[in-house]
């Protein structure tokens, strides 16, 4: 079995960085998979973010200039919206507005692969996928099943602190185990509850909550990882009081609304 040299991200770094989020209230442009945009914007807003959906060709690149942050998900991508990501990723680059790049079922078909490659060009402040995905994009063997990884998060570490080195990126593997890195550190979270997994949305929710801890961020690794570990812990508080799906979709933006830093700061002491 591979050993990780990692290490695990605290209670208290959680709560830092929430508090942080919550005192800037970041304006996180989204271009997401048109399937989720409604549960992704709830989300945002739960955990104390701004969420706008700016799509057309005409506003993309003038928005993500003025944005605390953008998101960029291929999930549901065509010529139009690719056109606009572009753009908008061109003008995020040059107004420095920290991006984040989902590569939704890269390396499962051509297009949206190519795609993903092609917008790496603009430097992704950060990339967020599944341990499939972060295999194709690093050019390594990869393509998971749809949008679902056929491969642990522990088996492509080595491949996201490549692509890190390789693009300056935040790479961040998620999985039962989440591991999060810059190329030569990696962090960990180990939070969540595998019912996330059965709800359309939560990992691409995490990508724009990742732009939104990443606005404004003096570490970007840790503002990464924070924001994974936080939508973790609400997960497993959301499984504790829900009965099925879709008692958890509403118990989780319950928990991502009421968790406060001081909570999280009692949890670490109590740890």
């Amino acid at each position: 079995m591979t050993v990780i040299d990692h290490t695990p991200v605290t209670y208290q770094q959680l709560a830092l960085e929430l508090q942080r989020l919550r005192d800037n209230t970041p304006l996180v442009h989204v271009m997401t998979n048109e399937v989720v945009q409604e549960f992704t914007a709830n989300v945002l807003l739960a955990i104390g973010a701004a969420p706008a959906m700016i799509v057309a060709e005409e506003e993309a690149g003038e928005f993500a200039a003025i944005a605390s942050a953008l998101l960029i998900n291929v999930g549901t991508l065509y010529p139009a919206r690719f056109a606009a990501m572009k753009i908008a990723a061109a003008a995020a680059q040059q107004a420095g507005t920290p991006w984040v790049l989902d590569p939704v079922a890269v390396g499962v078909l051509k297009y949206r692969s190519d795609a993903a490659r092609e917008l790496l060009a603009f430097q992704p402040a950060a990339i967020r996928g599944n341990a499939s995905e972060i295999l194709a994009l690093a050019g390594l063997a990869g393509g998971g099943r749809g949008v679902d990884s056929t491969a642990g998060s522990h088996s492509a570490v080595d491949a996201a602190k490549q692509l890190a080195r390789d693009t300056s990126a935040i790479v961040a593997v998620t999985g039962a185990t989440d591991y999060i890195t810059d190329g030569a550190r990696v962090l960990s979270t180990g939070w969540g509850h595998v019912r996330m997994t059965r709800v359309v949305g939560t990992g691409c929710a995490l990508s724009a909550v990742v732009a939104a801890f990443l606005a404004d961020a003096p570490d970007r690794l840790l503002a990464v990882a924070a924001a994974c570990g936080i939508l973790g812990v609400c997960g497993e508080r959301a499984f504790d009081c829900s009965e099925g799906t879709g008692s958890f979709k509403m118990a989780f933006l319950d928990a991502l609304t009421v968790i406060a830093p001081a909570q999280l700061a009692t949890a670490e002491d109590n740890a």
